[in-house]
């Protein structure tokens, strides 16, 4: 018999229970949290990090965390723990302990499923452990080890050491499984095969600096009898760095078409974006498509985990998980791909399960493909005060996400980007310097630009201007964001401070950080057109056809690594937000002379060499 159908059969054997009743109601939409492991609910451990998931043959959810025993860093006595439930994640038996350090670092759970066997698999990672919380001394000797469950995980086999199947010689800097949920493919010539994700560094002879960064695919085709590296996506770089992507932490799942999607955290690479992904069409055994950043998902540098829903008769539908804040771990949200993960919900469309810090997730899919509902787990570390604090467990249905949620009204681009702007809130429009403009609430009231790449300014000129509005409120209130946040990351920035009486600009690259500032915050109601720009070395900044502020820029683009955003009215993180009007938003990559400046200021001249944005603000449509 085929792979194929053994598999099918073990599915339909398995899942029985999720046939649709004859009713044809709507489910109501759900959400219920519970917190899973607690430092002050479990004996002998400080924190608890690094949560997976998944749901055996048996319809039995295994919830996989790392218990870390003297503190929450990363590299000292750490166990691999885990929770059972029966009932669909509603209850959960007592804490196991699957994995025991004993004064070392094992963790990095990934487990998988063999539907056909029943047998669950967990791979994990260790290294020597410390006392302190420092990191691991690099090189870091990391090996990979693997055991497994027959009896749907209430006892385990030994952990077997794997490094001469799992990891390649040259992974000397650094080696990781996951960590997150492995897959069985179930599509196509594949069907059967298990797949889980890993990434290695090679250092440079042994030193202290690497020189390669490689994300790869781990894979069986024999139920788990044996394991092998296949994809290998590696990329190069001079000892110790700059690197154009480090994709790390792979989360994989099948499209539609039977390949395997492979999505990463991004630590830290040049290229635009803290996301990345491969694409895989030989289940797993080479990329067809190598990494690459996902520019506009915007999520702090984490890991994250995806998902395709498995529901029969239903349009394709592929999640990911990740807080959704560009810079901090907070915010966990659930986004969505409707045409096999070539696209994302934005932030403003996504949905939020929580407003506290979040960090590290995973999800499973709870009900069968064949439920009325589809029920969803996601297991993350979050909490009120730090993201360590806990990990929960969100069961929720698929109502609860909605469907195609519309990303907002939109105001047009004249530019040649053509990236209309959401308008965001309910802004209104009002009578504007010329023609209309929009009025901000300062409440929730904000523009959100869609990403292009012709944006980026770049380590390059640029030129940003608006005809400005305000002085009810005296708070700080953004004109301008655009890039990240945070003391480092690369960012530009123009915002009205009314009550020290000025406008500051700020750039962030690489290099550094430069400032300028006006002397007065023109907040008397009236319209005031400004221009903040980088022109041969020179930050610059005018207000009214005057340069009221000047000083040294500094070298290296305002534009790379985080996810990329512009936003007019407020920061990234929805704090400081504007309480007035704008009126003609432009951005150019370019420096703009001053007769241009003053042409646009005067007669609101089109000048379309090098402009990339243009919001004329006189509607809201969509």
């Amino acid at each position: 018999m085929r792979l194929t159908a053994l598999l099918s059969m073990a599915l339909a054997g398995a899942l029985t229970l999720g046939l649709a009743p004859a009713a044809t109601a709507a489910p109501a939409p759900h959400l219920e949290q519970q917190v899973l492991f607690k430092a002050s609910q479990e004996q002998g451990y400080w924190c608890f990090r690094i949560p997976a998931v998944v749901r055996s043959a048996k319809g039995t959810l295994l919830a996989f965390a790392e218990g870390r025993v003297d503190n929450c860093g990363d590299t000292g006595d750490i166990d691999v723990v885990l929770k059972r439930s029966s009932d669909g994640g509603k209850t959960w038996a007592p804490m196991q302990l699957v994995n025991e350090g004993k004064g070392d670092t094992h963790g990095n759970p990934v487990p998988i499923v063999d539907q056909v066997t029943g047998r669950i698999f967990l791979f994990t990672t260790y290294n020597v452990g410390r006392k302190d919380d420092k990191a691991c001394d690099v090189p870091c000797k990391r090996t990979p080890h693997m055991q497994y469950s027959d009896d749907d995980g209430a006892t385990w086999s030994a952990p077997v050491d794997m490094s001469g199947k799992v990891k390649l010689p040259q992974w000397d800097f650094w080696y990781a499984s996951g960590p997150v949920h492995g897959i069985q493919l179930t599509r196509g010539r594949y069907a059967g095969r298990l797949v889980f994700g890993v990434s290695g560094e090679t250092s440079d002879n042994g030193t202290t600096k690497s020189i390669a960064n490689d994300a790869a695919l781990v894979y069986s085709d024999d139920h788990g009898r044996t394991w092998q590296v296949g994809a290998v996506d590696s990329i190069k770089f001079p000892a110790g760095g700059p690197f154009t992507q480090k994709p790390q932490e792979i989360t994989v799942t099948e499209l539609a078409d039977g390949s395997v999607y492979a999505g990463a955290r991004d630590q830290g690479g040049t290229d635009v974006g803290n996301r990345s992904f491969a694409i895989s069409r030989d289940g797993g055994k080479s990329f067809s498509k190598p990494f690459q950043t996902i520019p506009d998902l915007v999520t702090p540098t984490v890991q994250g985990a995806v998902l395709r829903l498995q529901r029969i008769g239903r349009p394709d539908r592929v999640l990911f998980s990740a807080p959704s804040d560009t810079d901090r771990r907070r915010w966990m949200m659930i986004r969505s791909s409707y045409d096999q993960s070539r696209s994302w919900e934005n932030a403003e469309q996504g949905t939020r399960i929580t407003s506290d810090w979040s960090g590290y997730s995973d999800l499973v899919q709870i009900s069968t493909p064949w439920a009325r509902s589809t029920e969803i787990g996601l297991m993350y570390e979050g909490g009120p005060v730090d993201a360590r604090d806990e990990i929960r467990f969100a069961r929720f249905n698929e109502e609860y996400l909605g469907w195609r949620k519309s990303p907002g009204p939109t105001t047009p681009d004249v530019s040649r980007t053509n990236k209309d702007a959401y308008a965001l809130g309910g802004p209104v429009t009002t009578r504007g310097r010329f023609g209309k403009g929009l009025e901000l609430d300062g409440v929730d009231d904000y523009l959100r630009v869609p990403y292009d790449r012709a944006q980026l300014p770049g380590a390059g000129d640029f030129t940003y201007t608006t005809w400005f509005r305000y002085g009810e409120t005296q708070g700080d209130q953004v004109l301008l964001w655009l890039g990240g946040m945070g003391n480092t990351t690369p960012q530009l920035w123009l915002r009205a401070e009314p009550g020290a009486k000025r406008l500051t600009a700020r750039m962030t690259t690489p290099s550094g950080s430069a400032s300028v500032a006006s002397t007065q915050a023109y907040d008397d109601q009236q319209w005031h057109h400004v221009a903040l720009q980088r022109s041969a070395g020179q930050l610059l900044l005018w207000v009214d056809g005057v340069q009221v502020a000047s000083g040294p820029a500094v070298a290296g683009s305002v534009s790379e690594r985080v996810s990329f955003q512009i936003q007019v009215g407020q920061r990234l993180d929805n704090a400081q937000r504007f309480d007035g009007a704008f009126d003609e938003v432009r951005l150019y990559t370019r420096a703009l002379s001053a007769t241009e400046l003053e042409r646009i200021r005067l007669t609101n001249a089109d000048v379309r060499d090098g402009q990339v944005l243009r919001l004329p603000l006189d509607r809201i449509g969509g």
